[in-house]
């Protein structure tokens, strides 16, 4: 949903809706609907968050960063599902994992405080066997491994950073965490993702909303599902 606040921020105003983007997703099939409330607010808003809550069908998997601003938010947001991701106030987009070794002691904090408010906890961490014993230790029960550099990847780098990814996600597995992935995944690169063990979702947003403005939101997100129907 981001991206599409992204836009109606542009001029301030009302239009194109997050909401209506939201729900027009759901009626094409999509099983979830991810958006990040950012410290700086420059996409989604409190009010989005509020909107979705009280509308969508599907999981609200709300992104937030580890300000006591942002975790007192989602402990509010009835949410069903939280992704820890870092935030640097000068980046374009998320630029990379989140470090759950440097952080450990915030996390051992935060994340017993959302699971006891019912919803799922993952971390946004890079594929690296660190991090993921990291992730573990500080319970954890998802990881969204940070698909960043594989999608940037070409020529031959693009199968070493698909099978660090692979091995990074079976090694999660053999550490009891679950495995979902995301960022910068397209309509030409997710299917190899998809194949990816124990993978259970993938949050994708720029490739669709940039692939709607052509084609409509309904049959974008139709089309990158049957990608991962086919591929799974």
């Amino acid at each position: 949903m981001d991206h599409v606040a992204t836009v109606r921020q542009a001029r301030r105003g009302r239009a194109p809706d997050p909401l209506a983007w939201a729900l027009a997703c759901e009626r094409a099939g999509a099983h979830g609907i991810t958006c990040h409330l950012r410290t700086d607010r420059r996409h989604i808003q409190d009010e989005d968050v509020r909107r979705m809550r009280a509308s969508i069908g599907t999981i609200l998997n709300l992104e937030t960063s580890l300000e006591p601003e942002m975790v007192g938010i989602a402990l509010e947001s009835g949410a069903d599902a939280f992704c820890i991701v870092p935030e640097h106030r000068q980046e374009i987009t998320t630029e990379g994992g989140l470090d759950v070794v440097a952080e450990r002691g915030r996390l051992l904090e935060v994340v017993p405080r959302l699971a006891m408010q019912g919803g799922v906890v993952s971390l946004f961490v890079d594929p690296d066997k660190g991090q993921l014993e990291a992730a573990a230790g500080v319970g954890a029960l998802f990881v969204e491994l940070h698909t960043g550099a594989y999608s940037n990847a070409v020529g031959d780098e693009r199968g070493i950073e698909l099978e660090r990814l692979m091995a990074a996600a079976q090694h999660a597995l053999s550490l009891g965490l679950r495995v979902n992935a995301g960022h910068g995944l397209d309509y030409e690169n997710t299917g190899a993702v998809a194949r990816m063990p124990g993978l259970e979702e993938v949050n994708i947003g720029h490739a669709i909303v940039s692939h709607a403005l052509l084609v409509g939101a309904e049959r974008a997100v139709g089309e990158m599902l049957e990608i991962l129907r086919v591929h799974a």
